[in-house]
């Protein structure tokens, strides 16, 4: 394909393009008319950006804020400032980001990095400017976790993406075209009316969550043949979420936008055993591959990799809390983004093509009366808090999970990485 047919191509996918924006805007975030939007976005997807600040308006935003990202400078800043600079957000970006939350506005992240864009850089710079932008933007922070503020993340593609994604590719744009296609399929976009289609996505989780949560299981036991031996303890009045949310206000929206997950926040204390990835992790613009944890009382004690092992260092020395899961997370290998067989690089994208786990805060929602709990009282009933939450993914083929109940009653709920009923 010539730099030519793939301009020409990406042009083609005008109206598409623009109905995924207004699917981002309408349906990802909700906005609601009068309400302040808040962007961010790569530099590089200038052009898309300017299509979801167009559908943010056509939506009624009051007005939309649009954050700047870059790769490239991300990797200059890392390389150059000294670790405590970044061990404090500044002062501007706290009042920028508290400010936005307690005006109720709404935050789209539009995710494009290039997975590599941080190898070699020092894990303890990117990690301390995560963890101190999560305790400092606290109204920010809690806005989100807390139900306060409708938030969603959608993906758009730019050239050293791309590139990972397709490195068959014969140019930037035949690479850029190809992942666009790849990401309007994920996300049910590629059609005439992505809205109505979400509908009836978020209609079809209604099944899992009914069967997880009538069966009230105590505990979870992951095995697969790659060494996984897994198991979970649950909290009681655990709750399982998955497609829409809803703000405490009653706005419905959409936080990933793909997703295929069912999920709930696992009792932080009770973690057991041996688990092993089954697709690379991508990290703050470093790639963590064929990696395994062993956990005892619901902690990381050990932990190996092939490549990024210091990698996974930074994320569980987060804070005291990092080592522990805040989340497990089911999905079918049947799913679009499993079967397209695509490995995206990219944890939006990729822990939608497997069964994954994230280590660190856990979610309010997922425990009965959750979001009216103090971060003290969630930490009780077993929901984990972190200034971190990373997925990996552990959705071998052959993956296999058993709910156990208080008695000992076992019932299958995933055989060779697929549901059981």
């Amino acid at each position: 394909m010539t730099e030519d047919e793939a301009k020409a191509g990406i042009s083609a996918l005008s109206q598409a393009l623009d109905n995924y924006a207004d699917l981002l805007v309408r349906t990802g975030v909700a906005v609601q008319p009068g309400q302040e939007l808040v962007v961010n976005a790569p530099v590089e997807a200038y052009g898309f950006t300017r299509r979801v600040v167009r559908a943010g308006y056509a939506a009624g935003a009051r007005h939309v804020t649009v954050i700047w990202g870059d790769d490239q400078t991300a990797r200059l800043d890392y390389e150059n400032a000294p670790l405590e600079y970044f061990e404090h957000t500044p002062s501007w970006k706290v009042e920028q980001m508290n400010s936005l939350a307690a005006a109720g506005a709404c935050f789209l992240s539009l995710f494009g990095e290039d997975p590599n864009a941080l190898k070699g850089i020092d894990q303890a710079k990117p990690a301390a400017a995560r963890r101190s932008r999560n305790a400092e933007c606290d109204v920010w922070r809690n806005g989100l976790d807390f139900g306060h503020n409708a938030w969603s993340i959608g993906g758009v593609p730019v050239p050293a993406w791309s590139r990972v994604v397709f490195p068959d590719a014969e140019s930037d744009e035949e690479a850029q075209l190809r992942l666009w296609k790849a990401i309007l399929s994920a996300a049910r976009a590629d059609g005439g009316d992505p809205i109505t289609a979400w509908d009836e996505h978020n209609r079809s989780f209604a099944r899992n969550r009914g069967k997880l949560n009538a069966g009230r299981f105590d505990r979870l036991h992951y095995t697969s043949s790659n060494g996984t031996d897994l198991t979970l303890g649950m909290t009681k009045g655990h709750v399982w979420g998955g497609g829409s949310m809803t703000t405490d206000a009653g706005v419905e929206f959409q936080p990933n936008i793909p997703t295929e997950e069912v999920f709930t926040s696992p009792d932080r204390l009770r973690a057991e055993g041996v688990v092993h990835s089954a697709l690379p992790l991508v990290h703050n613009g470093s790639i963590v591959r064929d990696f395994w944890f062993e956990f005892h009382d619901g902690a990381v004690t050990s932990f190996g990799a092939a490549e990024g092992k210091d990698v996974l260092a930074s994320i569980l020395d987060t804070d005291e809390n990092a080592r522990r899961l805040g989340e497990c997370s089911l999905i079918s290998k049947d799913t679009p983004i499993r079967e397209s067989g695509l490995l995206f690089y990219n944890t939006l994208f990729d822990e939608n093509a497997s069964c994954h786990l994230a280590l660190g805060t856990g979610f309010p929602e997922c425990i009965e009366g959750g979001n009216d709990m103090s971060v003290d009282e969630l930490l009780a009933h077993g929901v984990n808090h972190s200034h971190t939450h990373v997925d990996f993914m552990i959705g071998a083929d052959d993956l296999d999970v058993t709910g156990i109940a208080a008695d000992g009653e076992e019932v299958p709920v995933f055989r060779d990485g697929r549901w059981a009923w």
